[in-house]
């Protein structure tokens, strides 16, 4: 990909990008499936996304996200483990939520918000549980800084 050329138009850029013709047919279809309208909001949010992962790289970096829990609601004790950790960490919680999947499995979702250390620290803490079967973070921004 070789970026040829940028305008500037009020507030906007107008740029012109070379890019294989099987790479972009592959673009095309895939952001068809994703419902864009068009090539430029599918770059800018990838352009978004490529942002906001290198800001929550800084662990001093100010970032909100969840963290998901599948569990077995039988495993001794795990239950209070879960709870006294979010206890422990509840400046960094700002919600839970809790669903039975079946007799045996609980899906836990946790919004948690903080410098991006604290919450990456409570979601190892979380997930390393034993009993946990599965665990995810997944870390975003407030959106105060993109456009």
């Amino acid at each position: 990909m070789q970026v040829l050329r940028c305008e500037r138009m009020s507030g906007l850029s107008r740029i012109g990008v070379a890019i294989d013709t099987g790479l972009l047919d592959k673009f095309d279809r895939l952001i068809a499936q994703r419902g864009y309208a068009n090539r430029s909001e599918a770059f800018r949010d990838l352009i978004r996304d490529e942002l906001v992962e290198k800001t929550w790289e800084s662990p001093d970096s100010h970032v909100v996200g969840t963290v998901t829990l599948v569990y077995d609601h039988h495993v001794r004790l795990l239950n209070e483990k879960l709870t006294g950790i979010q206890h422990e960490f509840h400046h960094a919680i700002l919600s839970t939520l809790h669903v039975h999947l079946d007799h045996d499995n609980c899906l836990e979702v946790l919004v948690v918000r903080g410098k991006s250390a604290v919450v990456r620290k409570v979601a190892d803490i979380l997930i390393s549980t034993k009993g946990v079967k599965h665990g995810r973070l997944t870390i975003t921004t407030s959106g105060a800084e993109l456009k």
